[in-house]
């Protein structure tokens, strides 16, 4: 069982404090990180890719400091992670784009098909400029999925995509820490896709952390529901 730690995590870009002291922990299986823009949901991925780099804090996952881990080895070391904006390059084809994250990662050329069997992407000669859109999000989630990752970072995975698109992404996020063994962080802005996919969630607001835990009890909770969802009245989600 894997265990993700995020203790008394401060960044600061100027006057401006995106996280203030943020401590999280996330178990094993798909853990959600919600909460309105400019909550610092980025901006906690990007401490833990090695993109923003924190004033005070400490990051551990299974014994391992990863802050200590320089962000250009953090592939390597186990870390991979999708964007809001897909990072499909147009002019290589879907399994050229798999490769291309697999040499970055380090990991072996052999395990790009079995990426792309795990998203089922069935027209992987294809060019990226040729693929749907919900295509180019299967690319990224095989990116994400190449070789032996230990924590897989999905940002809003699920933006533009229809409720048919959405529930097939739910079947391919819920099985990566089965069939890959990592842990899954996902932000998204799809509270039915979060509820189904993450056991647990961890919310914040204004750069800290207002409520962590199972996820309906979260979602339920008065001060989320008036944070987030702009709801006053305490309803648990059905």
């Amino acid at each position: 069982m894997s265990r993700l730690t995020l203790s008394g995590i401060t960044v600061r870009y100027g006057g401006v404090t995106p996280l203030d002291d943020v401590s999280l922990a996330f178990e094993s299986g798909v853990c959600g990180v919600i909460g309105p823009n400019g909550a610092g949901k980025t901006t906690t991925f990007n401490v833990l890719s090695g993109f923003a780099l924190p004033v005070t804090g400490s990051v551990d996952l299974d014994g391992d400091d990863l802050l200590a881990v320089p962000a250009h080895r953090r592939a390597r070391w186990g870390l991979r992670r999708s964007f809001q904006q897909e990072q499909v390059v147009r002019t290589l084809t879907a399994r050229e784009n798999v490769l291309l994250a697999a040499e970055h990662s380090g990991s072996p050329a052999a395990d790009v098909d079995r990426a792309l069997d795990h998203v089922g992407l069935t027209r992987a000669h294809r060019l990226g400029a040729e693929l749907t859109m919900f295509e180019r999000r299967l690319v990224d989630i095989a990116s994400c999925v190449v070789g032996s990752p230990r924590l897989v970072l999905l940002d809003e995975p699920a933006a533009g995509l229809d409720p048919a698109e959405s529930e097939r992404l739910l079947g391919l996020i819920t099985r990566i820490p089965q069939e890959v063994g990592a842990l899954v962080l996902l932000v998204d802005h799809d509270m039915d896709l979060v509820r189904a996919a993450c056991g647990t969630v961890a919310v914040l607001d204004f750069g800290r952390r207002i409520a962590a835990g199972p996820t309906l009890e979260v979602l339920g909770s008065p001060e989320v529901r008036k944070a987030y969802l702009g709801i006053d009245e305490e309803v648990v989600p059905a």
